[in-house]
């Protein structure tokens, strides 16, 4: 257990920290909004807070895990938690009707009641009144916890009667070792979480055929380009330009060929930072060893400059041979 808060504290540290302030201060609010991206730990972080405020030995603003109040609330058979999902596309006016009944009936044990309600931004107009009128009079010590990932679809009468706490996103270590843990490799998990920190998108990035294929087009023209530049244009004729059509899809390919050659900076520098592509590690110390730093850093602008002329709508086969030639330009290979 003593793992799981740990590893809490890991995801988010600033959200932890806030909710231990509270508590140790006795400044506990009657509503809160957890707002964050799926994956962030907004729902094992409220049931850690309502454990903090149930636990009957906490220590050092830490819930034990062991007593019984604390594994009541695990187990799901804690009296005075409540919780709320969809009932289909929304939380309806009866789902908020029978939760204010349950909270204001007199079964529950003393002390503060606790409701989280999953998906908050999918409460329906009227259902949103009803919850409005409760955590504008909520009869006794209650607590409202509501979980988003999006906080602007909540009504602006709620948000003003909750105290917002913020998520910050999944760190990029954290999702790689999630993603592995999914059976990702870790070339692949490199990869897809510098483009993305939702955990969900990052999945499916990885196990889409498409972005593999946006992948490989990418590291084979950076071998080519390392060749000489009529190996570079041939990839951009045959592979790049008849694949990446859509903007959207050439903005990928731009921004995973800019990620290659900070790679290549990173190894060049010795940095321990972690590589977008490990897989390319050789390639790229090869490429490194041929390489100046001030040489990298035209290059890399050379990216960035390209991917600007993208939005100016300019000729795109015109604009990939302008770029295979400034990527060209100053190798030392013999």
């Amino acid at each position: 257990m003593a793992d799981q808060i740990e590893d809490l504290v890991k995801l988010q540290p600033v959200v932890i920290k806030q909710l231990q302030v509270l508590y140790e201060k006795n400044r506990i609010a009657h509503a809160y909004i957890f707002e964050g991206a799926k994956g962030t730990g907004k729902k094992n972080i409220a049931m850690f807070f309502v454990k903090l405020l149930v636990c009957q030995n906490v220590s050092e603003n830490v819930p034990c895990e062991t007593c019984r109040n604390c594994k009541r609330v695990d187990s799901g058979n804690y009296p005075n938690l409540l919780q709320i999902e969809p009932d289909g596309q929304y939380i309806k006016i009866d789902q908020i009707r029978e939760l204010i009944g349950e909270m204001t009936r007199t079964g529950f044990e003393e002390g503060r009641k606790f409701y989280i309600i999953h998906h908050a931004d999918r409460l329906n107009t009227s259902s949103s009144n009803t919850l409005l009128k409760f955590l504008e009079e909520p009869e006794g010590e209650v607590t409202a916890i509501l979980l988003t990932e999006n906080y602007q679809s909540i009504l602006p009468t709620i948000q003003s009667r909750c105290q917002h706490i913020k998520f910050s996103p999944v760190p990029r270590e954290i999702l790689m070792t999630t993603l592995q843990e999914q059976g990702i490799s870790l070339s692949m998990a490199s990869t897809v979480s510098q483009v993305t920190n939702n955990l969900e998108t990052a999945i499916f990035l990885a196990k889409d055929e498409q972005f593999a294929h946006v992948r490989r087009t990418v590291l084979k023209l950076v071998e080519a380009i390392k060749k000489n530049v009529h190996e570079a244009l041939f990839i951009v004729y045959e592979d790049w330009l008849p694949s990446f059509k859509e903007k959207s899809d050439m903005e990928l390919a731009l921004d995973l060929l800019l990620f290659a050659y900070r790679d290549i900076v990173t190894v060049k520098s010795d940095s321990k930072s972690a590589l977008v592509y490990p897989d390319m590690l050789a390639s790229f110390r090869e490429l490194a060893l041929h390489s100046t730093f001030d040489q990298l850093s035209k290059q890399m602008q050379a990216i960035l400059q390209t991917r600007q002329n993208l939005q100016r709508n300019m000729n795109r086969t015109l604009m990939m041979e302008q770029l295979m030639l400034n990527l060209q330009e100053g190798y030392t290979f013999v």
